[in-house]
């Protein structure tokens, strides 16, 4: 089983999360009451919706990461799904994000967004990533 389809799989078990179709126009995407939380875009490229707040507060952890890409500006990041460690990363970062959203500002306050980073970024593999 891939990855992305594997935390999918573990996801909709959420009972906070519905599964429907990315409003960006690729893949699948879970859903809170209030915000798509997670685009499935392929087997192993998620765009997850941490609000520009989360990103600040865990800036240097997220950067840290090979497997997060961020994008400036954007209150997306792209998760890189190589092995069983990023989706145990991948979840304990949607539950980053449905706290986030809770205590965020409602859809119809808040700024609007650039949508996810679907063709926003180009994720390497880590292979050539650490060959630079």
């Amino acid at each position: 089983m891939k990855p992305a389809q594997r935390a999918m799989e573990l996801l909709r078990t959420w009972p906070d999360l519905t599964a429907c179709k990315a409003a960006c126009g690729t893949g699948q995407a879970l859903r809170s009451t209030r915000e798509e939380i997670v685009h499935f875009h392929s087997e192993r490229d998620v765009d997850l919706h941490l609000t520009r707040r989360a990103i600040q507060r865990f800036h240097y952890d997220l950067n840290a990461s090979t497997a997060i890409q961020l994008t400036p500006g954007s209150s997306w990041v792209t998760v890189h799904l190589d092995c069983a460690t990023d989706v145990d990363l991948l979840l304990s970062l949607v539950s980053v994000a449905l706290k986030a959203h809770q205590t965020s500002p409602p859809p119809s306050c808040a700024p609007t967004t650039a949508g996810c980073n679907f063709h926003r970024v180009t994720v390497l593999p880590r292979d050539a990533v650490t060959e630079r």
